[in-house]
């Protein structure tokens, strides 16, 4: 086959590059595709990204010498990235690749990550990892194991062959995340999770869902930012991301927000805990196939009717707090709120958990969940 492969320069160019995924699981029953928007989204130069990094985006294009006038056939693309705040933060000349799409092929991947791995090293990296699309707060990971069922929301989704490319290209595991399985129906918590509830309230801790309207929501996201910040600061090859980006991301998911699987823990006035849990939306859009015009629209709401599953994302809570049992208060709060008489919730996905994220894990697995996917995520010296 011969192919090339292109820097992505133009609208044209930008078009090919996000139809490759349509091509590349034409016929996977599992995937589901990103908002087109959304995707194209964070090439537009008012990402904030581009305050704190820069990429560069290529596409593998096939090339028919008989034929010059014919549609040039894309089969891959790959996106690489220097992110300023992770360099500084792992002291580190890290790069990141991501985006990758691929056909079958070994040859054209090798050629995009060959091209991403060189611009790399002339931005003066040493090291590279991925996938990683820009950072861990978008989408990264690949799925290395539990393909037989689609992913739920906000959750990567690939083919089983990019990781064997990946690993026959030199790549190495850099860490496995964990997606755990959680059967709600006839499942009762264990009654040390009811009694942290009643222990963390005699603490003087208050739990009350999150608000989503109005000012009381603009106050929680902020509240949710600076929690979220602490709680999380010290997470493996993630950044801060700054209050606007955060609030940006919380406006996207602010109607898809179901309070009685999102509650929060308070003491004196101030949140020192949530429980971040989202109905499964890939439902509905895996009908919308990443177009949310007025049919796509029509669709996601006649198909929303069949979410009966959701997410959590995070379980967090001040170090300061766990003796007063506050986690085990919202995980108990947080599955009885998915169990509430009129709730569609007959499963719930917890993840993504890092292999290491052991007391996370502990908890977790003292709950009732069981491990149902793995994702990884590569590194290599350049």
């Amino acid at each position: 086959m011969d192919f090339q492969v292109v820097p992505v320069t133009t609208p044209a160019q930008q078009a090919q590059f996000l139809d490759v995924p349509y091509s590349v699981y034409a016929n996977d029953p599992n995937w589901v595709a990103p908002l087109r928007s959304d995707v194209a989204k964070k090439f537009d130069p008012s990402n904030p990204f581009f305050q704190y990094g820069h990429l560069q985006q290529w596409i593998a294009v096939q090339t028919d010498r008989s034929n010059e006038t014919s549609q040039p056939t894309v089969l891959g693309r790959i996106v690489a990235a220097v992110n300023d705040r992770l360099i500084q933060k792992e002291r580190c000349n890290v790069g990141l690749v991501g985006f990758f799409e691929c056909v079958e092929n070994f040859p054209v991947a090798q050629a995009l990550v060959d091209a991403a791995c060189a611009w790399l090293k002339q931005q003066g990296m040493t090291q590279v990892r991925g996938p990683i699309d820009l950072s861990t707060h978008n989408s990264c990971l690949f799925l290395v194991d539990g393909f037989d069922s689609p992913p739920m929301i906000m959750m990567p989704y690939n083919p089983p062959y990019y990781p064997k490319f990946f690993e026959q290209m030199g790549w190495q595991k850099a860490k496995d995340a964990y997606a755990y399985d959680f059967p709600l129906t006839d499942r009762q918590l264990t009654a040390q999770f009811e009694k942290g509830y009643h222990i963390a309230l005699k603490a003087g801790v208050t739990f009350r869902p999150l608000r989503t309207q109005g000012e009381g929501f603009t106050e929680d996201v902020i509240s949710l930012y600076n929690l979220f910040t602490r709680a999380f600061e010290q997470n493996w090859s993630s950044t801060p991301r700054t209050q606007e980006e955060f609030m940006e991301e919380a406006k996207s998911l602010q109607s898809l927000v179901d309070p009685d699987v999102f509650p929060i823990a308070e003491y004196n006035g101030e949140m020192i805990g949530f429980w971040m849990g989202l109905p499964d939306y890939n439902i509905p859009l895996k009908r919308v196939k990443g177009k949310l015009d007025i049919w796509g629209i029509l669709k996601f709401l006649w198909y929303k009717r069949q979410i009966n599953q959701g997410r959590v994302i995070a379980i967090a809570c001040l170090p300061e707090f766990r003796r007063k049992m506050v986690p085990l208060g919202l995980i108990h709060l947080g599955l009885q709120g998915g169990k509430m008489k009129g709730k569609p919730y007959q499963r719930a996905e917890l993840s993504w958990v890092y292999e290491d994220n052991f007391p996370s894990r502990k908890l977790i697995e003292a709950s009732g969940g069981k491990i149902y996917k793995t994702y990884r995520i590569y590194e290599k010296s350049l």
